[in-house]
Formats: C-alpha cells, sequence, structure tokens
C-alpha cells in the first residue's frame, strides 16, 4: 500500500486560515527590498501567503497584513496583480 503523500500546508497572512499550498498565492520581498508576486512559489527571498479568494486579499490590503508580514512597504499595484490572479482563477 502506497504512503499518501504529504500535502504542504501554508497559513494565510490576511485570514488565518490552514490551506494546501497549491490554493494560496505567495508574495515575496527579495534582499533589495523589492515586493513581487510568486505565482511559481520559488523565488528567493522572504515570503507570505494569502488564500485565492477575493475576500482573503481585500482583507490584506484592508489589514495592511503583507507589509507587516514582510516588513516592506507594498505598493497598491500589489494588490491589484493579486486580484487579478485570484479573479482569472474564478473564472
Amino acid at each position: 500500500m502506497p504512503i499518501p503523500k504529504k500535502i504542504p500546508l501554508r497559513k494565510c497572512a490576511a485570514t488565518g486560515e490552514m490551506k494546501p499550498k497549491k490554493e494560496m498565492i505567495r508574495i515575496v520581498r527579495s534582499k533589495e527590498g523589492d515586493v513581487s508576486v510568486d505565482p511559481t512559489g520559488k523565488k528567493a527571498g522572504r515570503g507570505t501567503y494569502v488564500s485565492k479568494t477575493k475576500e482573503a486579499v481585500e482583507a490584506a490590503k484592508k489589514k495592511n497584513v503583507l507589509a507587516r508580514q514582510l516588513s516592506a512597504e507594498v505598493p497598491a499595484s500589489i494588490y491589484d496583480e493579486l486580484l487579478e490572479i485570484v479573479l482569472k482563477g474564478e473564472s
């Protein structure tokens, strides 16, 4: 009997829910302090995760959790990019 594969879980910065990594979007801060969306989940740097839901992205923006988690200024364009990814995923 094969051993079931362990699903990596990550905690959403906005909602605090634990979800499989595939259901999350990673936002990363590079050593230079640049914040970017990391759809592959493989960029180097300090990362945090947000659920792929409109509500989670909006909550993250409202509470400014990404800036706190990454200790960096998060431009509004990052939230726009996240919303775009989320809405594309829902359609």
